[in-house]
C-alpha cells in the first residue's frame, strides 16, 4: 500500500531500473497534477463526516451494536457498529438495482429497444458499458453522485443500443434524451474520484 504522494512505477519486465527515474522526470508535470487530484479527492471524502452522499440527499450515518445490515430510516443510515464498509457496499449495490433499473427501462422505452440484462459492478475505471450483446454494466458508486449524474450515465449506456460508438450521432441522441448533459458529464470527470465509501 502507497502512502500519500509516493508514486509506484511499473516498468516492462526487460527494461533497465534507470528507465524509472527517466519516465518520472518526463511525467512530472502529470503525476504532479494526478498527486494533487488525489489529495483533493480525500480532502473532499474526509469532509463528509459522518455522512454519506446519495443521489444528491445526505445521509447520516448511525452506528446500532448488534446489526449486520444497513438499513435506511429517513436521512439516516443504520449500520452496523465497527467495520461498517461492507455492509455499506451491499446496500448501495442493492439500492443500485432499484435506482437503475426503472430508468433504464424507461431509456430503453423511449428509445424503442431492450438490454439483455443488467449488470451492477465495482469497474476500476467505469461508469457504466454496454456490450455487443446488449448487457449493460453501471457502477454502484454512481448512488454517491448527485442524481443528474446517474441520469446522464443511464441514458448514456441506454444511447449505446441504438449507436454502439461516440460518433456525433451517438452524441446528437445523448443530447436529444438528456438536455444539458455536459453538465453532469464535467461534474464526474471532475468529483469522480470522491465517489467512494
Amino acid at each position: 500500500m502507497l502512502r500519500d504522494g509516493e508514486v509506484e512505477v511499473v516498468l516492462p519486465r526487460r527494461a533497465p531500473a534507470r528507465a524509472a527515474a527517466t519516465a518520472v522526470a518526463e511525467l512530472a508535470p502529470w503525476i504532479e497534477r494526478r498527486l494533487a487530484e488525489a489529495a483533493r479527492a480525500r480532502a473532499a471524502v474526509a469532509a463528509r463526516g459522518d455522512a454519506l452522499p446519495y443521489l444528491g440527499a445526505r445521509l447520516e450515518l448511525r452506528p446500532q451494536a448488534g446489526r449486520i445490515r444497513v438499513r435506511r430510516d429517513g436521512d439516516a443510515l443504520l449500520v452496523p457498529a465497527g467495520d461498517a464498509l461492507p455492509a455499506l457496499e451491499r446496500w448501495y449495490r442493492r439500492a443500485a438495482r432499484a435506482e437503475i433499473g426503472p430508468r433504464l427501462d424507461h431509456a430503453v422505452a423511449v428509445l424503442g429497444t431492450s438490454y439483455a440484462r443488467l449488470g451492477i459492478r465495482d469497474q476500476c475505471t467505469r461508469w457504466g458499458s454496454c456490450s455487443s450483446t446488449g448487457a449493460l454494466s453501471l457502477n454502484w458508486r454512481l448512488l454517491l453522485a448527485p442524481e443528474p449524474v446517474l441520469g446522464y450515465v443511464v441514458w448514456h449506456e441506454a444511447c449505446h443500443l441504438r449507436v454502439p460508438d461516440h460518433s456525433r450521432r451517438f452524441w446528437a441522441l445523448v443530447a436529444r434524451h438528456c438536455p444539458g448533459f455536459d453538465e453532469p458529464r464535467r461534474w464526474l470527470r471532475a468529483h469522480g474520484a470522491t465517489l467512494v465509501l
